[in-house]
């Protein structure tokens, strides 16, 4: 389990964390989400001891990590995918840190072959791609079969096969008891692999919740009908105000007849009954929820650091 009690860090005149708490729980994956410059990597290197924080502090099962008699046993970590030294092959670099934490040297094949490393293991770390020194990062994460993994954008230069094993690598992880926590830009990967979600914004935690209670509290649902009748889909919510039928884009694999509407603030079963009971003739009728993506946006926006103007 790793505990973030009351961070706080300020660089010059940047704060860059004020008050960060939260818990990434054991048998869980927590997804750390945040915009760029938000404190993702500062409160990770906190949690490693890698910066001293202003006040508050992190604990890895309990205790400090400067304090941990065996760290790469407690926590795995990937801060940084071209942390290797470049002259150093895959496998002396993994034999390097296995020797300086009394970890067997079997080890060093084991996360090898887990991390798909078997062909470039004698290959100099400085010829190796974004994608592979990715690999090489996870695989020293791995290295001491850690109880808790923290992993700063593990899937950046993967190509979807990578993804997807990182993805199953984490939710295995967690399945076995372990904390995982996982920052991440891809919402739709965070959206299949996290449990928990902790969501930051200009060094304050924002919310901390699940995936499926995320979406559903920020996203808004609403109802795309595709009918020939538009003044019958208009005329049974005459009585609803809360309720607004406004026309919207036609798809590609639309209908091309009819005309398309998207209905706001209405129930599902209960639209479905008012349109039998009209007669309301549709040719397509599907609730529509915004994604997780659309909802973090949404949450963050105003906590973004930076921001580009809208194309179009």
């Amino acid at each position: 389990m790793i505990e973030v009690e009351e961070l706080s860090k300020r660089f010059k005149t940047k704060q860059a964390l004020d008050g960060v708490s939260f818990t990434a729980e054991d048998g869980k994956v927590t997804g750390f989400l945040g915009p760029n410059g938000a404190g993702k990597s500062t409160t990770m290197r906190a949690v490693l001891g890698l910066i001293s924080p202003d006040k508050g502090r992190a604990l890895i099962d309990g205790k400090p990590y400067v304090t941990l008699r065996a760290p790469m046993r407690a926590v795995g970590a990937v801060l940084d995918a071209k942390s290797a030294h470049k002259s150093r092959t895959a496998r002396a670099h993994l034999q390097a840190l296995a020797y300086t934490n009394n970890i067997p040297k079997r080890r060093v094949d084991e996360v090898i072959d887990m991390t798909g490393l078997q062909a470039v293991a004698n290959v100099r770390a400085g010829q190796f791609s974004l994608g592979m020194s990715q690999r090489l990062s996870i695989a020293a994460a791995l290295l001491g079969n850690p109880h808790n993994l923290v992993l700063d954008e593990p899937i950046n230069g993967l190509d979807p096969e990578g993804i997807k094993w990182v993805r199953d690598l984490c939710r295995y992880y967690a399945a076995e008891g372990r904390a995982v926590l996982l920052s991440s830009h891809l919402m739709s990967e965070v959206a299949l692999t996290a449990d928990n979600l902790v969501i930051i914004g200009q060094g304050h935690v924002l919310e901390t919740t699940t995936v499926s209670a995320f979406v559903a509290e920020h996203s808004s649902r609403s109802i795309r009908v595709v009918t020939p009748e538009p003044d019958k889909l208009r005329a049974i919510f005459t009585s609803s105000p809360e309720v607004t039928v406004v026309p919207d884009t036609r798809k590609s694999d639309d209908p091309q007849v009819g005309e398309v509407f998207r209905v706001n603030g209405a129930d599902l079963v209960a639209a479905a009954q008012a349109f039998a009971r009209a007669g309301l003739i549709t040719y397509e009728f599907v609730e529509e929820h915004a994604s997780l993506e659309e909802s973090y946006m949404a949450l963050t926006h105003s906590s973004a650091e930076y921001l580009a103007k809208e194309v179009g």
